[in-house]
């Protein structure tokens, strides 16, 4: 039966997923958990997209960042704990101390530790003349936070809950509204006038949004830059992976099904609507609601027909390009190399004019810091990346793209051995991943890490939600509000769920 078929079979499920992200996990567990009959389909062999993992020679790599949140246990921002929590699942989990040790230009060494004013102090200590202005700012951040963290994050394309959650928190609606046009960068400047101090910012807004605060938006850097101190960094016991593998156990035992190497190549649309999809295999399912875990490229170039492309998304496109990728090494190391009191996350950035350049901007995890269950007794695991574009990696023979991948690995670790000296010798297993790799294993356009603004933009206001310009179809995950990170994207399959629950009369 073809999508252009007049006589189109009953739908076999209320909601198809496509991709097993953990946006796309967390709006088919809330939407099973109200009694939709949901279905995932995931082209790989486990789920979890960026949040996944992957074993070698005893080790348990997480495929993606290695610093989560979302796990804490107040208010309504951990939204993980609350993803789990609806589907009857939890995770043992374990506090990071320090969320980042920065390595930066100059000989600037700082700490962001999960106390709160223990970080202001050690940010003063480095720019004293800035004490009024370093508060100011971060408080501000505060007072985006405090007003998220009191009201259930949903569907802001849903009538009757804005005006629910108005009525409520009148207060922190407006004060919302005030910074949803607004970016850190503008906010920041009102306060510092330190250019260092300002690079810094910079580069605590690009750590997780790819982009300077004058492209992040203030509602991002709010949630980020207070949850850290308020919810925290907590790592799940047994790696990053196991919250896609608990969300798939409280999805199938609240009645959703899950199918593995099932790649999703087209959306069936009929009489403009999508009514389902077709598998690589030929395999056709029919939903009432269908749901992209892709991203929103992917979506409406490899998923649809790219001449049938909505007006709306050439425009989001316009205002909107691809981040680059990663190059990244995952490593064994001997544990002698990290010293007692070392921290499980690093930025290295020796010069401040290179942050945004390829391999200008270095990024370590070493999780088993946290977790040593995770590597064999005596060693650690490192995770390494750094910003890398697809087109630099194109048009490579095989045994020159091996000779690459060898070249930038060696240049990372030699950068590397400055902070943990004896990282070389003390290498037990190594890895490199490029883009080509995030582009193939993930199934991500061009390997991207998500969307950032081409341009500066006003604040959240241009990003998309979860319906499309396409009937039955909506997007799900780092390509829609509110943006890149695990909770973000829990975030975004919260908002999907709840419209689709709105949509199909669920309650």
């Amino acid at each position: 039966m073809s999508a252009t078929d007049p006589a189109i079979p009953t739908p076999e499920f209320d909601v198809i997923v496509t991709g097993s992200g953990i946006g796309g996990l967390v709006t088919a567990t809330q939407l099973a958990a109200k009694g939709a009959k949901v279905l995932v389909l995931e082209k790989y062999l486990i789920p979890g997209g960026s949040a996944g993992y992957f074993e070698r020679e005893g080790y348990r790599f997480d495929v993606g960042a290695s610093m989560i949140f979302g796990f804490g246990k107040q208010g309504t921002t951990n939204l993980l704990t609350r993803a789990l929590e609806g589907v009857n699942m939890s995770l043992d989990t374990i506090a990071d101390p320090v969320q980042i040790h920065y390595h930066l230009a100059a000989g600037l060494e700082l700490k962001v530790h999960r106390d709160y004013e223990k970080f202001l102090q050690e940010l003063t200590a480095h720019f004293p003349h800035e004490r009024k202005g370093i508060r100011r700012f971060y408080e501000e951040c505060w007072q985006v936070f405090t007003a998220l963290n009191t009201m259930d994050l949903l569907s802001l394309e849903e009538p009757r809950y804005l005006l629910r959650v108005f009525f409520q928190h009148p207060l922190a609606c407006l004060r919302l509204v005030k910074y949803l046009p607004q970016n850190a960068g503008d906010i920041a400047r009102r306060y510092i006038k330190d250019p260092q101090l300002l690079q810094f910012i910079d580069l605590e807004c690009y750590c997780w949004s790819v982009v300077p605060a004058e492209r992040t938006p203030m509602i991002n850097a709010g949630m980020v830059f207070s949850d850290r101190h308020y919810g925290g960094i907590n790592y799940p016991r047994g790696g990053v992976g196991q919250i896609a593998q608990k969300l798939v156990e409280g999805l199938v035992k609240a009645g959703g099904k899950i199918l593995y190497k099932a790649r999703v190549t087209k959306i069936l649309v009929h009489g403009g609507k999508a009514v389902g999809v077709q598998l690589a295999n030929g395999k056709e399912y029919r939903g009432k609601r269908i749901v992209s875990n892709a991203t929103r490229w992917d979506t409406f170039a490899q998923l649809l027909p790219p001449e049938t492309i909505p007006t709306k998304e050439k425009k989001w496109q316009g205002r909107y390009q691809k981040s680059p990728s990663f190059f990244s090494l995952h490593m064994g190391v001997e544990g002698k190399v990290f010293p007692p009191g070392t921290d499980c996350h690093h930025i290295l950035l020796e010069d401040w004019q290179k942050m945004e350049e390829t391999e200008g901007t270095i990024f370590v995890s070493i999780p088993t810091l946290l977790d040593p269950d995770l590597a064999p007794a005596g060693y650690h695991i490192v995770h390494s990346f750094t910003p890398s574009w697809i087109e630099d990696w194109k048009g490579l023979s095989p045994q020159e793209y091996e000779e690459k991948k060898e070249d930038a690995a060696g240049r990372l670790i030699a950068r590397l051995e400055k902070i943990f000296p004896g990282l070389d010798a003390g290498l037990d297993y190594l890895e490199c991943g490029t883009p080509r790799t995030h582009r193939r294993f993930l199934g991500r356009s061009d390997g991207t890490y998500g969307p950032i603004p081409s341009r500066k933009l006003p604040g959240l206001l241009g990003m998309p939600f979860n319906r499309t310009a396409i009937p039955g179809l909506y997007c799900v995950g780092d390509s829609t509000f509110p943006g890149q990170g695990l909770n973000a994207v829990a975030f975004s399959g919260f908002a999907c769920s709840h419209r689709i629950a709105v949509d199909l009369g669920l309650h």
